[in-house]
């Protein structure tokens, strides 16, 4: 009985050891020298550098609140927004009161600051993941002339430069026209900077 009971144990344990191997450390090893070989920018996270400085994701938002800039849709993360950490909405129904306020609390204040009577919906709802990189076109150009009064721009090239940040359908077909917050920033950033070197006449 007990040959029997470790001629079945030993194949047993071979088997947990080579599958261990095979799936534990091999595969995923394959998979992340590919990766790196492949798809160098999208293995390391999609990365934004600037200057050797990383300031973010293509895949993950982060909020903005100067008036100076392009604001992101609302996060639901905790503890704090866009926590990628903890990747969630908030798990408000429709009928629930407390989206409800939340979403007129958020209208009131972009009206407040300048902002038109109809405020596209991703301003003021966080989306399922809590870390949507993104907004609709309409939400960046309602925040056109809010942004261009700060930054003392004409409202013209600011507009053109969502409309030259606005990316299209995936293959024409997937997900709705977009507009990355952080690149629509640096860009305006960027359009900001050559302005001030061009007043100085350097």
């Amino acid at each position: 009985m007990l040959r029997e009971t470790f001629a079945q144990f030993r194949p047993a344990c071979l088997l947990l050891l080579v599958l261990t191997l095979l799936t534990g450390a091999a595969y995923p090893a394959t998979v992340t020298l590919l990766g790196n070989a492949l798809f160098p920018g999208q293995a390391q996270g999609s990365l934004i550098r600037s200057n050797g400085r990383v300031l973010g994701s293509r895949l993950v938002g982060q909020p903005f609140h100067s008036p100076g800039r392009f604001w992101s849709r609302p996060s639901a993360t905790t503890p704090t927004p866009y926590n990628a950490a903890s990747s969630s909405g908030s798990n408000l129904g429709p009928l629930n009161p407390a989206l409800a306020e939340s979403v007129e609390q958020r209208v009131a204040n972009l009206r407040a600051i300048g902002g038109g009577a109809i405020v596209p919906l991703d301003l003021v709802t966080a989306s399922a993941s809590g870390l949507d990189p993104h907004i609709s076109p309409e939400a960046a150009l309602y925040q056109v002339s809010r942004v261009a009064q700060a930054r003392g721009l004409p409202e013209e090239s600011v507009r053109r430069l969502v409309e030259r940040r606005t990316e299209p359908r995936t293959l024409g077909l997937l997900g709705e026209p977009r507009v990355n917050v952080l690149l629509l920033n640096m860009d305006l950033d960027s359009l900001v900077q050559n302005r001030d070197t061009s007043a100085t006449g350097n």
